[in-house]
């Protein structure tokens, strides 16, 4: 789907004006330029909604990460643990 193509005008009271035209050249629709740009706002594109997809599958392989690196932390907590009582030992005999 393509933009809608707009032209700009102002009002008497000087508001920024888009005019929407027909194919043969009337007016369609003519609305003020904060009202048009907070509706164009409101709706994403195509390009956006692809993105979000693609973010969201990207967010799912970090989850997996974050649990290996829980467990190696883990490991790795106990493992000096384990050599401080062995240097307690060793000084005691």
């Amino acid at each position: 789907m393509s933009p809608i193509k707009r032209t700009t005008m102002y009002s008497s009271g000087g508001k920024k004006l888009y005019a929407v035209r027909n194919a043969d050249g009337s007016f369609k629709d003519i609305q003020t330029y904060e009202r048009a740009h907070r509706a164009d706002m409101a709706h994403k594109s195509a390009a956006e909604t692809a993105g979000a997809a693609r973010k969201a599958a990207k967010k799912k392989s970090p989850a997996r990460k974050k649990a290996a690196k829980k467990v190696a932390k883990k490991a790795a907590k106990k493992a000096p643990a384990r050599k401080r009582a062995a240097k307690k030992g060793a000084r005691r005999k």
